[in-house]
């Protein structure tokens, strides 16, 4: 059998087959090597909001929340712990919270919240990343004015999550991003829209 004697359509079949079969090869191969580059469901639940109904978290109350993994203070703060944010600001390191990397924008202000009655901040401290205890008792002799207190290496912050001088952590408590979808409702998580 010679060249001539080929059939040009039963060649163009073998080449178009061999192809098709090819691109089946290639496709079954990289279908699960790139689904396994993708987040695993639990890691997206790990990095998922966390929504926080507060309808019933009195003023003066905390609440506390997992979100990645990291814990989150939920505080109701009263009036009068309100009224007491500006009584130690020459003892704390960063009073007008000025590492950036500390809050977002709209948390950049006396109070860092986005309503001044609630405060949102992880319960990490920026020392070593122990838990730090909430003391909202007034101590005018200690001159404490109620805030968070880590006793692990003696960390002090007031009801703002500021760090005060003088003490082994370097800055204030971080304030993760987050909104309120309603009164009664925060995001934790999620910033777009804040109000």
């Amino acid at each position: 059998m010679t060249e001539d004697d080929l059939d040009p359509n039963r060649r163009h079949f073998l080449a178009v087959a061999t192809a098709v079969t090819g691109i089946v090869g290639v496709t079954a191969v990289a279908v699960p090597f790139i689904s396994s580059l993708k987040p695993s469901a639990r890691a997206q639940a790990l990095g998922a909001p966390v929504e926080v109904p507060i309808g019933s978290l009195g003023p003066g109350e905390m609440i506390r929340v997992l979100w990645r993994g990291k814990l989150v203070f939920v505080l109701r703060r009263t009036e009068e712990m309100l009224s007491r944010l500006a009584a130690n600001i020459e003892n704390l390191r960063d009073p007008d919270s000025a590492e950036v990397e500390q809050q977002p924008d709209y948390a950049v202000n006396d109070t860092r919240s986005v309503r001044p009655e609630y405060l949102i901040v992880e319960g990490s401290c920026t020392h070593l990343g122990c838990a730090p205890l909430e003391d909202f008792d007034v101590r005018p002799a200690e001159n404490w004015g109620g805030g968070f207190f880590c006793p692990c290496h003696g960390s002090k912050f007031d009801l703002a999550g500021r760090v005060f001088k003088g003490v082994p952590a370097p800055t204030n408590l971080r304030v993760p991003p987050h909104r309120f979808v309603r009164d009664d409702l925060i995001l934790i998580g999620q910033d777009s829209g804040a109000a």
